[in-house]
């Protein structure tokens, strides 16, 4: 009998998969890691990879239930932020 309290380890994606993961080109994920706009990512080596619970988190913030419904985060585009970026955050009340 399997032991069920056996967690596999954390299962890191590289870039192309993370992006199919998220559903965006490759070249658009590392844009946001060059603008610090994406999922938290980890270098390891010369490699760049993604724990699947990071890219989870990265794209609830952009979770909605309606077009009127503020979210409680943000996932910026892929450019460069600007001052006028966070202005548009939605500021708790």
């Amino acid at each position: 009998m399997p032991d069920s309290s056996y967690q596999l380890p954390p299962r890191y994606l590289r870039t192309p998969e993370a992006a199919r993961f998220l559903g965006l080109s490759g070249r658009t994920l590392e844009k946001h890691r060059t603008f610090g706009t994406g999922p938290i990512y980890r270098k390891l080596g010369g490699r760049i990879v993604y724990a699947l619970d990071d890219l989870q988190a990265w794209a609830d913030r952009g979770l909605r239930q309606s077009t009127s419904d503020p979210g409680h985060g943000i996932v910026y585009p892929a450019r460069r932020r600007t001052p006028r970026d966070d202005d548009a955050v939605p500021q708790p009340q």
